[in-house]
């Protein structure tokens, strides 16, 4: 076996196509979109570390190494076959590389910058990958704590379906959020991004500063993020809350884009764009993803979360093809928003589980 430094974008293609070996047999499997990958570690200088396993002409392996904020090292983007010889020699390799910047542990399998993607290892609920969340066979468990890395944080994904919401429950809970004449909801308008993403700040900082793993975001970072949403965006399946004209809380989802990205085999070129428009046309998904959702904490315990609840009911219950809703990234480090979904009858469907080791 030989290790491979991926340091041309000829081998960085190779690296992209690792995937297509480990999953060549799993029906459930949808490629993440290259290009997106390539954003996320491609010409990065010395912040990312790419690296292959090569076995008997094929490339059995892959891994990311990189220093994301903090002191924490992490490693990413893990693909193996069933073998703990080739997890392990890239295990090794990504953290030598992480060794030589004065790091104290190392997390995997993480992103390169942002938790809201590509982040966690898949233990529970192989059957419905979601678009930008991690997806891997069930053996990943075993070869990643055979290296000795130990399970820190707990991520689940909840479904709420029609069928199951407690609406009388969630109804009588909201009556002090629809009394406050105050208080309203507004779903956003696709040509004055700029206030949505100044909004959502403000409230996103509010809300999750007291969290050990809060980073701060940026207004100018948002507003990109929701201008990039725009071809798969619709205004009703996002909404704030506003005490006059304060921003006190939002909810963010969208379409499940991996019901349309699995006719693009993961390539998003010219031809691929094509085929994006033709199928966003043709397939009607039937589950939508809530991407994140916040109360400011000034808010809490007026209803507006049940308020927020009931809208997405409706929203639901009214189009003829959408089934359910998923709510993705409920940390266990965040007990109240993971006894409330439980509380208005979602079930969890999916769990990732992030690991770390010291280094």
């Amino acid at each position: 076996m030989q290790v491979v430094s991926v340091d041309t974008h000829s081998l960085f293609q190779s690296f992209l196509d690792v995937p297509k070996l480990i999953y060549r047999d799993d029906e459930n499997y949808v490629p993440h979109i290259r290009q997106e990958i390539e954003k996320a570690l491609w010409n990065k200088g010395d912040k990312v570390g790419l690296w292959m396993v090569e076995h008997n002409g094929d490339y059995v392996g892959r891994i990311a190494a990189f220093v994301n904020k903090g002191n924490k090292g992490g490693l990413g983007f893990f693909e193996s076959i069933n073998n703990k010889e080739v997890a392990h020699i890239l295990f090794d390799t990504g953290i030598q590389w992480l060794n030589t910047r004065s790091l104290t542990e190392v997390e995997v399998p993480v992103n390169f910058g942002e938790r809201d993607k590509f982040w966690g290892l898949l233990v529970k609920g192989f059957d419905s990958p979601s678009y930008q969340e991690n997806y891997n066979p069930p053996y990943y468990k075993d070869l990643i704590e055979s290296y000795g890395f130990e399970p820190t944080i707990t991520q689940s994904t909840q479904e709420i379906t029609p069928a199951l919401f407690q609406y009388d429950k969630i109804k009588e809970a909201a009556k002090q959020f629809e009394a406050n004449e105050n208080l309203r909801l507004e779903c956003i308008n696709r040509n004055n991004m700029r206030k949505y993403a100044r909004d959502f700040v403000t409230v996103y900082n509010a809300a999750w500063r007291e969290h050990k793993h809060f980073i701060p975001l940026t207004e100018e970072k948002v507003y990109k993020m929701m201008n990039s949403m725009k071809p798969v965006l619709r205004e009703d399946l996002i909404w704030f809350t506003y005490d006059g004209d304060i921003p006190v809380s939002f909810y963010v989802s969208i379409i499940e884009m991996n019901e349309i990205f699995r006719h693009l085999n993961g390539n998003l070129n010219w031809l691929g764009k094509l085929k994006f428009l033709y199928y966003r046309w043709k397939v009607n998904p039937r589950r939508v993803r809530g991407l994140v959702f916040g109360v400011h904490p000034d808010y809490q315990g007026r209803g507006i979360t049940s308020g927020m609840m009931l809208k997405v009911y409706d929203i639901i219950q009214n189009d003829a093809h959408l089934e359910s809703s998923e709510l993705a990234w409920i940390g266990d480090f965040n007990p109240r928003m993971l006894k409330f979904l439980r509380s208005i009858g979602a079930r969890e469907i999916k769990q990732h589980l992030t690991y770390e080791k010291k280094l």
